[in-house]
């Protein structure tokens, strides 16, 4: 049984708006993957509930004039791997969203029930902070965007004002344009786990694939929200492909992360798969940008 207590259906973004300032203590439902678990778990028991699942507007993946990836929010998963666009040039999304539990999820769970969950093992997450995605939110104030990064403001906490819904995740063509990227999940079975520790990198090759012109690296699980890890980006950047370098990369990221004790694996463990994913995930990267590691 699911204890809620008034299930109110939105018929547009403006329409979803409103019924959130009517009802302000309503929560939002898409896929439910998340919220009807949290509900029959008792966490959200005597719930109200504005769904927006019917909002076609709010679905699919295009590229607008300026070559801005967008990507709707109620966007599911299976939707994201499949869609060519995402094939083409950010293909590392579709692969790490292809991690996201069985196919029975993956087809009825969304990319902005993933991130407004606000939890850091969501396998968008990492990804999505690598590629410097954006969010759109609207409300009755308007749209705002604003990075991924500063969505995130501490465990299972996204900045959402009230009656404010997240509308899109936005990729500029200036965050994927000549990047490659890889994502590595590590966790304790191959399929239907919650990642222990999620990297992801992408990088940004000269043209004769001899330099490292750009990085980013993020991670999931690493601390209470999904990070990146700068010390790290800044020892690559610009220096010369090599082993050595790899090794600093990933020796640096011990700087910007802060993973915990926990019952799936303890922080000295993370510690250390950090880095082992680091280095794995760039050398991975270099090879799909086609360049190559010199040790």
């Amino acid at each position: 049984m699911y204890d809620i207590k008034a299930l109110y259906e939105a018929e547009s973004v403006s329409h979803a708006i409103t019924l959130l300032k009517d009802h302000p203590q309503a929560q939002i439902i898409a896929g439910g993957s998340d919220v009807l678990v949290q509900i029959r778990e008792g966490r959200r028991a005597g719930a109200e509930l504005v769904s927006i699942y019917r909002l076609d507007e709010l679905r699919g993946v295009t590229m607008e004039e300026d070559g801005t990836i967008r990507i709707g929010s109620l966007t599911s998963f299976s939707h994201i791997t499949r869609d060519s666009i995402i094939q083409e040039y950010i293909n590392v999304l579709g692969e790490a969203v292809d991690m996201v539990g069985g196919p029975q999820i993956r087809n009825i769970g969304t990319i902005g029930g993933n991130t407004c969950n606000g939890v850091t093992s969501a396998d968008s997450a990492s990804t999505l902070h690598a590629w410097d995605a954006l969010v759109e939110l609207t409300g009755p104030e308007g749209v705002r965007i604003l990075p991924i990064s500063d969505f995130y403001i501490r465990a299972r906490k996204v900045d959402l004002r009230p009656a404010e819904l997240q509308t899109a995740i936005l990729i500029p063509k200036s965050s994927y344009e000549g990047y490659y990227g890889h994502y590595i999940k590590y966790a304790m079975r191959n399929a239907m786990d919650i990642a222990t520790l999620g990297c992801s990198v992408n990088v940004k090759l000269s043209e004769d694939k001899r330099i490292i012109e750009d990085v980013r690296i993020a991670f999931g699980v690493a601390g209470p929200v999904p990070m990146r890890a700068i010390h790290a980006e800044e020892i690559a950047k610009g220096k010369v492909i090599s082993g050595e370098v790899r090794d600093a990369f990933s020796r640096a990221v011990l700087e910007d992360i802060s993973p915990r004790d926990s019952w799936r694996a303890s922080k000295a463990f993370r510690e250390h798969i950090s880095q082992l994913l680091a280095g794995r995930a760039l050398t991975e990267a270099i090879l799909k940008a086609g360049g190559e590691i010199h040790e």
